[in-house]
C-alpha cells in the first residue's frame, strides 16, 4: 500500500519518513498524478484553499477511487477544528477515517499507522 501525502510544514513528512513506506508528496505544482494501486491518504489540517492541491489530485483521473482512506494530523488544541481537513475529505470523498495524530506524531501513532497499512495490504 503505497501513502500519499501533503506537507506545507513538513510535519507531515517527517511522520511520513517514520513510517519509512512507499509514498509519493502531493505538492501545489504538482498535484496531477495517476495512482494504479490502492493508497492511504495522509494530510494536514489547513483551511480548503491551502489544501485544495489535495482535491485536485483525487479528482485527478478519479484517484478518490483507489484511496482506501485518510489519516489526519493537527493541533488537538483548535478543538473541533482538529483535523478538519482529513474529515473533510473524508465527507466529500466518502472515505473512512483511518486515524489521527497531533504534530509530527509519536513512536506510537507510527506504530499503528503501520499496522493499519499492513491490515489494508492483506484486504482486512
Amino acid at each position: 500500500m503505497e501513502l500519499v501525502y501533503f506537507s506545507l510544514t513538513g510535519q507531515t513528512a517527517k511522520f511520513v519518513k517514520k513510517l519509512g513506506l512507499a509514498n509519493k508528496q502531493v505538492t501545489e505544482a504538482n498535484p496531477f498524478f495517476t495512482l494504479l494501486e490502492p493508497f492511504v491518504l495522509l494530510v494536514p489540517t489547513y483551511d480548503e484553499e491551502t489544501t485544495s492541491p489535495v482535491d485536485k489530485f483525487l479528482d485527478y483521473q478519479e484517484n478518490y477511487q483507489k484511496c482506501r482512506g485518510v489519516i489526519g494530523s493537527g493541533n488537538r488544541n483548535f478543538a473541533e477544528k482538529f483535523i478538519y481537513t482529513a474529515k473533510d475529505i473524508c465527507l466529500d470523498y466518502h472515505l473512512p477515517l483511518l486515524y489521527a495524530y497531533e504534530f509530527n506524531g509519536t513512536n506510537e501513532d507510527v506504530q499503528k499507522v503501520k499496522e493499519i497499512i499492513e491490515r489494508l495490504d492483506n484486504g482486512n
